[in-house]
């Protein structure tokens, strides 16, 4: 009898613990997977920030050839991946990474597209490079994503350039651009009319963002970025708006002096929400099928810093509240829903882990 008892709480305990897993690895052995993304067969394409691009199939890794030469320094590396809206008709892959074409020494974000043909990239198109080149390793965005329309939104970070850069619409970094999905600027790009500015800005003012997604109930550009000591913002991104770094901030300098004293100001977007202390924020995406029950609707945002998922429970455009999934799973890098409409996760030092309903 003692037997049965025994072995009875050892299947009960074994079914708590199933019921209560919140995650299954179904890409493993990852250092950094800054991005990825599903092609229509349900293969992955995933970056490697150390300048690797794998194809993930049939649960098998393969490393893709002919990539661009990557310059790997600090934050820059080989990071967003995403494929066109249309792929299925044009083929078109984009990715962001850090290149050191053009003059001077260092280097600097990249957009370029290109097409995957027998686990080789084919017809690379560099579509947008920003200068000035440097070899300051901090602050290279770097998102990716589309519009209803199809035009292409990337986001570069102020290359640690802070003074100079995001407040200068003559300048790269610390911006988000917006081009046509071949590489041309649009005719309604907020800059085009303005003679010395970089044509292809759709906004600026902004720290370094490394989350950026369409909101699929609005069609609105969401976007996150880290701020320095405290101040990491969401922001909803609008035509030649700007964002106010380093002009107003919720953060400190990483030393605990002040910038700035000013938290908004005219003219400037304030944040939808921020965070203080600081979570590092990277990688972004709607909950946007009914794998999830209520989830449905709300906003995922990793954490680098603390390691886990924030559920944002969303009231129209505010957070109106957080949630913390896989507290303690690691470095939280990417986040994308799948083709299956289940929430997939890029852990560095882990690999992709998929999210499982609750």
């Amino acid at each position: 009898m003692k037997h049965f008892i025994f072995i009875t709480i050892f299947f009960f305990s074994l079914s708590i613990f199933s019921q209560n897993k919140e995650y299954e690895l179904i890409v493993p052995g990852l250092k950094n997977p800054w991005g990825f993304t599903f092609l229509p067969d349900n293969s992955m394409l995933i970056s490697e920030k150390d300048g690797r691009l794998i194809h993930f199939k049939n649960g098998k890794k393969t490393q893709v050839t002919n990539l661009p030469k990557i310059y790997v320094r600090g934050q820059g590396g080989f990071m967003d991946v995403e494929i066109h809206p249309n792929y299925k008709e044009n083929g078109w892959i984009y990715f962001t990474f850090a290149s050191s074409e053009g003059s001077g020494s260092g280097g600097n974000t990249t957009l370029m597209r290109a097409k995957l043909k027998d686990n080789e990239l084919i017809n690379k198109e560099i579509l947008y490079k920003a200068y000035p080149n440097t070899t300051r390793g901090q602050h290279f965005g770097s998102r990716i994503t589309f519009d209803a329309k199809n035009h292409v939104y990337f986001s570069i970070g102020d290359r640690g350039n802070r003074d100079v850069n995001p407040q200068d619409i003559t300048r790269d970094c610390g911006k988000i651009y917006r081009l046509n999905d071949d590489g041309s600027i649009p005719k309604d790009n907020p800059f085009v009319n303005n003679k010395n500015a970089k044509k292809a800005i759709y906004s600026y003012g902004h720290r370094n963002p490394q989350g950026m997604e369409m909101n699929p109930f609005t069609n609105e550009i969401w976007a996150h970025e880290h701020g320095p000591k405290g101040g990491d913002e969401i922001n909803i991104i609008q035509k030649g708006e700007n964002y106010g770094w380093p002009k107003v901030s919720y953060g400190i300098n990483y030393s605990g002096t002040k910038f700035t004293d000013k938290t908004s100001a005219p003219g400037m977007k304030s944040p939808i929400h921020y965070w203080t202390p600081s979570i590092a924020p990277s990688g972004m995406a709607f909950i946007n099928s009914d794998k999830y029950g209520k989830w449905k609707g709300n906003l995922l945002v990793g954490s680098l810093k603390f390691q886990y998922v924030s559920r944002c429970i969303l009231k129209g455009n505010k957070v109106f509240k957080e949630v913390k999934l896989l507290k303690d799973i690691g470095r939280v890098r990417s986040i994308e829903q799948g083709l299956d409409g289940f929430i997939y996760i890029g852990v560095e030092n882990l690999g992709i882990v998929r999210l499982l309903p609750q």
